[in-house]
């Protein structure tokens, strides 16, 4: 298969948290922010080549974010793990399929795939349905990069408290969400990055993902040219936040785009 080339378009189609910004409930100044990089739905983004579309991960956000992004088609989905905020979109698939005809391929570790079939029962279940559900084949990885149109994408495994998450590098640009420790074998493999993406869920340590000081460190051990912060709760106001943070570290908000040469 021919390398991907040319310039690669990363959209952020959701950087908050897994119950997104603002917060049902909530009050406090960020929730009733008038900034629209303080809305931030549930984290995924986007990588658009050469009029191809690769998702990583489908929230409970992601009609929502499609339609904003006005996504064209999809055709790849890649998951870093199970949990809600993350997955539970996969059924809006089901209009690009209708769009594209075909099944849609969605790549995930086998202990995430296992969640997805019996979350998503329905979808695997042989017999006819009288609706419509959404057509996908499933594909395990491990560590061995997945390639999609030429675009090489490999698995780099973080500790998400105490279940393993899986971040994605793909040429120069890596995107690392929902993890509470970026272990020495991850490190290894995020070296010389244009663009890194790095959870920075908030200011207080947090038992399953990464704080601002937290992430800082990871960017002075790696010195990526670019960082974007990502899965942001409702305890950072983007502005104030951003004025506070070093040369080539900004925080990510829903429909950033940042392009790369491939």
């Amino acid at each position: 298969m021919p390398e991907a080339n040319g310039r690669l378009t990363i959209t952020v189609l959701g950087s908050g948290t897994s119950v997104g910004v603002p917060t049902i409930g909530c009050t406090c100044e960020v929730c009733r922010s008038t900034d629209p990089r303080d809305q931030r739905l549930r984290p995924s983004i986007a990588l658009r080549w050469n009029e191809h579309c690769v998702v990583i991960d489908t929230g409970p956000d992601f009609r929502q974010q499609a339609l904003r992004a006005r996504l064209p088609r999809v055709d790849a989905v890649l998951l870093t793990h199970g949990h809600a905020d993350h997955i539970l979109g996969l059924d809006d698939l089901r209009p690009f399929n209708f769009l594209q005809g075909g099944t849609i391929p969605v790549y995930a570790s086998e202990e995430t795939l296992t969640i997805i079939r019996r979350v998503f029962a329905y979808v695997f279940h042989a017999g006819e349905s009288q609706s419509s559900r959404p057509r996908i084949e499933t594909h395990a990885f491990n560590t061995a990069p997945v390639e999609i149109f030429g675009l090489r994408l490999t698995p780099v495994p973080v500790l998400h408290g105490r279940e393993t998450c899986h971040g994605f590098r793909f040429s120069n640009v890596a995107y690392l969400t929902d993890h509470s420790e970026v272990p020495e074998a991850a490190l290894a493999m995020l070296q010389d990055l244009d663009v890194l993406f790095l959870d920075a869920l908030r200011y207080k340590p947090h038992p399953t993902h990464s704080s601002v000081e937290q992430s800082l460190r990871i960017v002075v051990r790696l010195k990526p040219r670019r960082t974007f912060f990502t899965h942001i709760a409702h305890d950072i106001p983007h502005e104030r936040a951003e004025r506070l943070l070093p040369e080539g570290v900004r925080l990510a908000y829903d429909g950033l785009e940042v392009a790369v040469e491939l």
